[in-house]
């Protein structure tokens, strides 16, 4: 299979603390299927037909195939590389149209704070495909914020994409594991599936109950100052929706000139690394691109600024994980189950 991030960057444009999978052994009537895909890995857990009968490793090829020659910005043949090489007007898929308009309404509604041309900063501060750090003074900050801005790519309604300016650079990376998900949960359930738990590189979503126990999925999200033994902040019960999760804690890089401390989330709107107290950001919503999105967008948007963007959607709820000192604050939405 081919992979939209390699192994060695899984965690670095869109870093997910991932929720870890409580499973019990396998039951007769449940069925479990994992393998590596976009640089990380996935399982399966779903009640049904055997994966023989559902021919579920030639959907997954197919659907994991098509995903990466739409959005992989490693393969220089897909739709996603070919735009940033250069081509200012470019067809696309009905994969890329979806992620799109979901970037543009989480773009509207985040006020900028999530922006998929951030792509020309993540690799000017070395975080892309091609590792490597520029010297970021002012001046050239300044000139690399000219090619970045949601608003500088039009989505034609006959599907041709356009952009404004030829270095406008274009990176999905941060919602393109949640959609992955989305995917497969509509297969499975275009299949009839209805207990399901899908969890591709930490971004998961599930329906209905554990075959084993008849009770919601279990999954836990990871403590952010965990050290040498995997330890959770928060155990969750799922039986419908989504969970995402985005952190900064662990994927940095410092500069060898000057010192400086790089996080991976990048602000767009000030071209600067998003540094906060908040350590991590886990999204609850009903479909897994959704969560996937805002966990990063609240990232970067301040603890109030986010509170209100999520109270004010009852599709969204939220966990922010503060540092304090040597202390971890929970705080909230008023929702999150």
């Amino acid at each position: 299979m081919l992979s939209i991030l390699p192994e060695y960057m899984k965690l670095i444009v869109k870093f997910f603390i991932g929720a870890f999978l409580f499973y019990s052994c396998e039951s007769p009537e449940d069925h479990r299927w994992s393998g590596v895909v976009f640089g990380t890995t996935y399982q399966i857990t779903y009640v049904g037909a055997s994966p023989e009968e559902l021919k579920l490793e030639e959907a997954l090829d197919s659907i994991f195939l098509d995903l990466n020659n739409s959005m992989s910005t490693y393969l220089p043949e897909s739709t996603i590389s070919q735009f940033n090489s250069g081509k200012d007007s470019l067809w696309i898929d009905e994969h890329f149209r979806k992620v799109f308009r979901l970037a543009d309404s989480v773009w509207q509604q985040s006020s900028g704070a999530f922006d998929p041309t951030v792509g020309t900063l993540v690799n000017a501060y070395g975080f892309g495909p091609n590792n490597t750090i520029l010297q970021l003074s002012p001046k050239t900050l300044d000139s690399l914020k000219s090619f970045v801005g949601w608003d500088k790519v039009y989505l034609s309604p006959t599907g041709w994409l356009q952009k404004s300016h030829p270095q406008l650079y274009l990176d999905f990376n941060a919602i393109a594991k949640g959609y992955a998900v989305d995917v497969v949960a509509d297969w499975l359930e275009a299949q009839e599936i209805s207990d399901y738990l899908i969890e591709i590189g930490g971004e998961i979503r599930a329906k209905g109950k554990s075959p084993k126990t008849q009770k919601p999925w279990r999954v836990a999200i990871d403590d952010p100052k965990q050290k040498k033994y995997r330890a959770f902040i928060q155990t969750l019960s799922m039986t419908s929706g989504a969970l995402a999760t985005s952190g900064n804690y662990r994927k940095f890089r410092v500069d060898s000139v000057s010192g400086g401390y790089y996080v991976h989330t990048i602000d767009p709107r000030t071209a600067r690394p998003a540094i906060s107290k908040i350590l991590s950001v886990s999204v609850q919503a009903p479909r897994c691109s959704v969560a996937d999105a805002w966990a990063t967008a609240l990232m970067v948007l301040s603890l109030e600024e986010g509170q209100k963007r999520v109270e004010a959607d009852a599709n969204l709820e939220a966990l922010w994980i503060i540092a304090e000192g040597d202390e971890l604050q929970q705080v909230h939405s008023s929702g999150w189950k």
